[in-house]
């Protein structure tokens, strides 16, 4: 069946995981000429929507890796707010240089549930949130080449109508438990209370990082008071433009040595069609 719209769903804190997408889904509008129209699950207002989509549309849902999965707390969005008739689907991942684990398979499991067929998924190295000495300047041009790749392929399918909307096979278990943060000494490095800090002497109270919080977990009368979950997405301290946020948690920050540390090889992206 033909496809008359593209929908870009994602989740995407620093800009990295929408980056992608958008690219993918550049290509994609150029390959079967086709409108595309972004969702974005950012803030806490847009993931109160559901959205139901036919089977002439092509949805494409992106996400970051955190600890090995897709955000917890950002789970249920894509859980509860998309839903699909026998819906085509590429399932796209960002992972920061360490590995994607099994962020990739539960998309597509989730997407599977949900009444998409996934077609095609990808998951691709991008800078990490946590540090800019992970995966620096990527996605590069060989990264932006094999996202072409993965919507040629996919909008290749579509064409010939090879796609036969069988789902693929990505690797990793939707089920398994997240990955554990490990420290310096190799010990799990606990930071799940870790909370941004305010240098008073840089703030300015424009509320940007709160306006911007994914979670709505800082106060925009009093920036620098954190009021509920942080997820450590590091939107704040990315957005800020005095760089008056930062985290000084012991275990945070071992954590972040550790992956500078051991996970300074290039990583491959890796794709299913």
């Amino acid at each position: 069946m033909q496809i008359r719209q593209i929908y870009m769903v994602s989740f995407s804190p620093t800009g990295h995981t929408r980056n992608v997408a958008r690219y993918c889904a550049a290509r994609l509008v150029e390959r079967l000429a086709v409108p595309v129209h972004e969702i974005s699950f950012d803030l806490p207002e847009d993931r109160k929507k559901v959205y139901t989509f036919g089977p002439q549309d092509l949805v494409i849902a992106a996400g970051p890796t955190y600890a090995g999965k897709l955000p917890n707390k950002i789970l249920p969005a894509y859980t509860e707010n998309l839903r699909g008739q026998g819906t085509r689907a590429v399932a796209i991942v960002t992972f920061g240089n360490r590995s994607f684990d099994n962020s990739l398979a539960e998309l597509c499991d989730v997407l599977q549930k949900n009444d998409f067929c996934p077609i095609s998924a990808g998951a691709f190295v991008a800078t990490h949130a946590f540090s800019d000495r992970l995966a620096p300047g990527r996605p590069d041009e060989q990264d932006l080449a094999d996202i072409r790749q993965l919507a040629d392929r996919t909008a290749d399918k579509i064409r010939n109508g090879t796609d036969g909307r069988t789902v693929i096979s990505v690797d990793g278990d939707a089920a398994a438990p997240y990955y554990i943060p490990k420290g310096m000494d190799g010990k799990p490095a606990k930071f799940l209370k870790a909370r941004p800090k305010t240098r008073e002497d840089r703030c300015v109270q424009c509320g940007i990082c709160a306006r911007n919080c994914p979670m709505g977990a800082i106060s925009l009368e009093n920036p620098s008071v954190p009021t509920g979950t942080c997820i450590k997405c590091q939107r704040c301290i990315r957005y800020c433009p005095h760089e008056a946020k930062y985290f000084d948690d012991p275990a945070f920050l071992s954590h972040v040595r550790m992956l500078e540390t051991q996970y300074t090889a290039k990583k491959a992206n890796v794709m299913y069609w």
